[in-house]
């Protein structure tokens, strides 16, 4: 509907002017979503949408871009009050609005109706006051929706392509075999975090299992390896990652790949019931016999 589309657009904004710094803590994330939580008519694919935004930090140029989305969706005088009403709320939400976060409201309210961007600056201060008394109170390239579903389904191919989008590494793959890498990636950070604490060894095994697998460097296995560990937990899917990376291998590659997961489960000196058990889940969920499990797991202790 137009005016959800107007109120996320307004939403993005609000957080880019929360990145102005380049930088939002966890805390502040918290505290801008509680007020973000008083825009209405946002639904649940909505926020996910938002999320990502939350995720990295917002550039000059993305910020612009979301700026003029904003003044593009406002198309009426009525949208125009839309905006404002769910501005005036959001910033209003706990009951206290100052002098002059009212006198900038009002400058975004011109702002709004030219292509000028300077509404992001005033957007800027405008939300010093409202996540200050939030915190208070609580004492958490350039167009990323082209990542939306994966940043919803796989969150770990999400990052992977973000930071080589910013020149943090270079993988001469396909885009299939590095969404595959990642999904191996998620599957081993599974199995590492059953005791929930990753060693140094076990991270090594991953490393090596990448690099053997995947015929990738030592330094390009490391970067999927750190960045598979550090999303496990946020938001992964165990069901999906194994369907995804059910239907994107063949039954010889996912026997194979039991022989990696045995491999981390090892890698501090013995195999654990719990470690066996998970990677037993794991083969159950990739759709491989019981036969097959156990004779991945004989292998790992010969």
């Amino acid at each position: 509907m137009p005016e959800t589309n107007l109120i996320l657009t307004l939403a993005k904004v609000i957080i880019a002017a929360a990145w102005a710094d380049g930088e939002v803590t966890h805390d502040e994330v918290n505290n801008l979503k509680d007020l973000l939580f008083h825009l209405q008519d946002l639904t649940a694919r909505d926020w996910a949408e938002l999320d990502i935004y939350l995720d990295a930090p917002i550039d000059t140029s993305e910020r612009n871009r979301l700026v003029a989305e904003l003044q593009a969706a406002i198309n009426s005088p009525e949208d125009k009050a839309l905006a404002l009403r769910a501005l005036q709320e959001m910033i209003g939400a706990d009951g206290e609005v100052t002098e002059e976060e009212q006198a900038i409201a009002q400058e975004i309210e011109a702002a709004i109706g030219a292509v000028d961007v300077s509404i992001f600056s005033q957007m800027g201060r405008l939300m010093l006051g409202p996540l200050r008394r939030r915190q208070q109170k609580v004492n958490e390239p350039h167009n990323r929706e082209i990542y939306m579903e994966d940043f919803v389904k796989n969150r770990i191919y999400f990052q992977i392509r973000r930071r080589l989008d910013l020149g943090e590494a270079e993988f001469d793959l396909p885009q299939e075999d590095l969404r595959k890498l990642s999904l191996a990636g998620g599957l081993m950070a599974r199995v590492a975090h059953v005791d929930r604490e990753v060693t140094e060894s076990e991270f090594s095994a991953m490393v090596e299992a990448l690099q053997r697998d995947w015929s990738l460097s030592h330094e390009q296995a490391a970067f999927v390896t750190e960045i598979a560990l550090s999303e496990f937990g946020v938001e992964l899917d165990p069901y999906r990652l194994n369907r995804e990376f059910f239907t994107s291998t063949s039954e010889q590659e996912r026997v194979r790949f039991m022989d990696a997961l045995f491999a981390v489960a090892k890698a501090d000196g013995e195999i654990s019931h719990y470690e066996t058990e998970e990677i037993r889940l794991i083969s159950h969920g990739l759709k491989l016999t019981h036969h097959q499990f156990i004779q991945a797991k004989l292998r790992a202790k010969e």
